[in-house]
């Protein structure tokens, strides 16, 4: 595996792998977990070469966030990816992906609306110009995310729609299963920062959410529903939490009957100074 800082070697050797067939291209911050590595093993069933980025973007990180903090293992996420058969690792400083004088943003509006929009103010900005100027810089036939992202990915998509790319197209962008734990945590880098103790009641998390899920399918209201999740995770372990809603999966609009449409149910909740997300489709099990 070939790593690259600088964006004009990483150009001619992508031209050369692009001579074997289609490129895939899996965009992460680093730190690597299984749900990682589970995009790369998607990306290798689908393309001749995969490209994977590491890259802790500034500008999806709001103040009073976790920059700083963030974890950074770039040795061992070399090591992780090399063993996964990755070809190519694009890990560019942010001096290289944000140039001096840089001034350019994105704004993807309706689907960046509410949920982590409303609790991250500026976040899907930094999200849609990062992942633009990669889409750009390695230029895929394919890309690959984490559905735990839900809010993530529709935006991606809109913003790949509504400005015509190619390389890939809306079309290329893949969607891949969240990954969870043994007790159904979702699988994320931001787990790190738990106690032993806050892992435990983590596990929270899951259940409430499929008791919500059951509960409306069985009847319940939203409204009903989503009180029942946030007062067992505030008794579970959970300082706060930002949302309990329940959405379109294509639009997010939100969805007052959900036993009777498409669905899913979206969470961010607060453990110690930890925020976890996640969703799950309303759906019979």
């Amino acid at each position: 595996m070939q790593t690259f800082t600088r964006l004009d070697p990483l150009r001619s050797t992508l031209d050369a792998l692009r001579a074997d067939g289609p490129l895939a291209l899996v965009p992460t911050m680093g730190a690597l977990h299984e749900g990682h590595l589970t995009l790369v093993r998607a990306a290798k069933a689908r393309a001749a070469h995969v490209v994977a980025s590491i890259f802790v973007n500034p500008r999806q990180f709001g103040a009073n966030e976790d920059l700083d903090a963030y974890p950074r293992q770039l040795a061992r996420d070399q090591a992780l990816l090399e063993a996964e058969g990755v070809s190519l690792l694009w890990a560019p400083e942010a001096a290289a992906m944000y140039p001096a004088g840089y001034a350019t943003n994105i704004s993807v509006s309706g689907v960046s609306d509410g949920l982590c929009g409303a609790a991250r103010p500026g976040h899907f900005d930094g999200v849609a110009t990062v992942v633009c100027k990669l889409f750009n810089q390695v230029q895929p036939d394919l890309a690959l995310f984490g559905e735990k992202d839900w809010q993530q990915l529709a935006v991606i998509r809109r913003m790949a729609r509504d400005l015509d790319l190619t390389r890939p197209h809306v079309g290329a962008i893949v969607g891949v299963p969240t990954v969870r734990e043994a007790d159904g945590l979702a699988m994320s880098s931001r787990n790190a920062y738990l106690s032993a103790e806050q892992r435990s009641q983590a596990a929270t998390l899951p259940r409430a959410m499929k008791g919500a899920i059951a509960a409306m399918l069985d009847g319940r209201s939203v409204a009903e529903a989503t009180a029942q999740l946030v007062a067992a995770l505030t008794s579970g372990g959970f300082s706060s939490v930002d949302y309990a809603e329940v959405r379109d999966p294509d639009s997010l609009a939100a969805v007052t009957e959900p036993a009777c449409q498409p669905a899913r149910l979206f969470v961010a909740a607060r453990i110690g100074g930890t925020r976890l997300i996640d969703n799950m489709a309303i759906a019979p099990a």
